[in-house]
């Protein structure tokens, strides 16, 4: 089993103080931040609608033959939020958490991701719910194309193109790709992201995220007035996304005080060496036991007294609970819905800079972009040009986003929406309705 599989207008519905009461709820979440953006566009009632509602909803049960002879049965999802602009893009997890509701939360974020870099793309979302951790790669493989195959009728490069999210990876895709190209009569590579770069996937990718986190930090931290090189950081998740960012962050002059993962966090204010974390973690497969800072806990860590918080781990683990706390000048959301709606006017009021999810990991997104370019093309590039092209459209969207939210004097995440939303609205209003 490969080891990177072990995881670490009257119309619009206004958010009030009652819908904090299921902040949790990641697709109330998802919506109280679209429909405070709805208002300040002034969006049509009919097209609000439209974009309130996901165009398509999967729910297959697929039997799996399990190494000990038996079957057990899984459930499985996939939701295709909008696909106005494009195929529908978004990843595909394996987890016990899984529901419709955070996978139609991550559907409409991946929508809205995809427009705010301004991505030929709309936006899906997949899960099983499974515990991919007490499986073989056979019963995953298994689980994998029989997965594939419940939802095979909405797959393909100009449809719906999946990638590799919690609990899943390189090999995972490869799974999926084979099974699509094995009912289809010959090899199509471009009908999912993320693949191992010897089958069409792109240099670059496995960084791509967490380097957009960098990138934009960097944008925020030089919109504030702050240098690198002065700057400390907290980063809770040290998977692939906070990892990677964690040691790109190194590289340009930062300061990493903090870091986590699911077995707990560990605090050096002198700075935690990221090299020897990463190599203890290829070791050991998780954090445990790591003697490169004194321990402390997930929350310790959110509010420890940093310049920067990375969330790059779960969602809904900034609340209203404990948002007062926070102690960091920005926060970079390195995960999909790390802060529930409940906390955001807290940190509005504490001047807390937030890079929204949907623009600060983006990254990811950005370079299955390339890679879905490069297998429809039949020519690769080189690393330098992918993190050249990366640098070039997450530096292009914050400005946007940035320009935006300083015009209407609200928030990053109220502006990554606006930009997202209206691109959005603009492309149906040029389609039209087909009645």
């Amino acid at each position: 089993m490969p080891t990177d599989l072990r995881l670490p207008t009257d119309s619009i519905v206004k958010p009030d103080k009652d819908s904090f009461l299921h902040e949790e709820n990641p697709f109330e979440a998802m919506m109280s931040r679209f429909d405070r953006a709805a208002q300040l566009l002034d969006l049509e009632p009919g097209l609000y609608k439209v974009l309130r509602h996901p165009e398509k909803q999967i729910i297959v049960s697929m039997p799996v033959m399990m190494d000990n002879g038996e079957v057990e049965v899984f459930t499985g999802y996939r939701v295709l939020y909008n696909t106005s602009r494009g195929p529908a893009k978004g990843g595909i997890r394996f987890d016990l958490q899984v529901s419709l509701d955070e996978v139609k939360a991550l559907a409409a974020w991946m929508t809205w991701k995809c427009a705010v870099v301004n991505l030929p793309f709309g936006g899906a979302k997949g899960g099983v719910i499974c515990d991919p951790l007490k499986m073989s790669a056979g019963e995953l493989e298994r689980l994998t194309r029989r997965y594939t195959m419940g939802i095979i009728h909405t797959l393909g490069p100009d449809s719906d193109v999946p990638a590799p999210d919690v609990n899943t990876n390189e090999r995972v895709m490869a799974w999926l790709m084979d099974t699509y190209s094995m009912h289809h009569r010959h090899t199509v590579t471009a009908v999912v992201t993320g693949k191992p770069v010897e089958m069409g996937g792109s240099l670059g990718r496995r960084e791509a995220t967490g380097r957009g986190c960098m990138i934009v930090t960097k944008q925020a931290l030089k919109h504030l007035g702050i240098k690198m090189q002065d700057t400390s950081v907290a980063v809770q998740g040290f998977g692939n996304v906070g990892s990677i960012a964690a040691q790109l962050m190194v590289r340009e002059g930062c300061r990493i005080r903090a870091i986590s993962d699911r077995t707990g966090g560990y605090y050096n204010k002198g700075g935690i060496d990221i090299e020897a974390a990463l190599k203890y973690v290829a070791q050991h497969r998780s954090l445990d036991g790591f003697k490169g800072g004194d321990q402390i806990t997930q929350e310790e860590l959110l509010t420890s007294d940093v310049d920067v918080l990375l969330p790059a781990a779960l969602e809904n683990v900034i609340t209203s609970k404990n948002a007062a706390k926070i102690q960091a000048r920005v926060i970079c959301e390195g995960a999909n819905g790390p802060t529930t709606a409940g906390a955001d006017s807290i940190l509005d009021e504490k001047e807390i800079f937030v890079i929204p999810d949907i623009l600060a990991n983006a990254g990811g997104v950005t370079v299955s972009y390339f890679e879905w370019v490069q297998d429809r093309g039949g020519y690769f590039w080189s690393e330098d040009t992918v993190n050249e092209r990366l640098n070039d459209i997450m530096c292009r969207s914050f400005a946007d986003v940035l320009k935006l939210s300083m015009q209407h004097k609200v928030n990053m995440r109220t502006a990554a929406y606006m930009v997202s939303i209206s691109r959005v609205a603009t492309v149906h209003r040029l389609r039209g309705i087909y009645a």
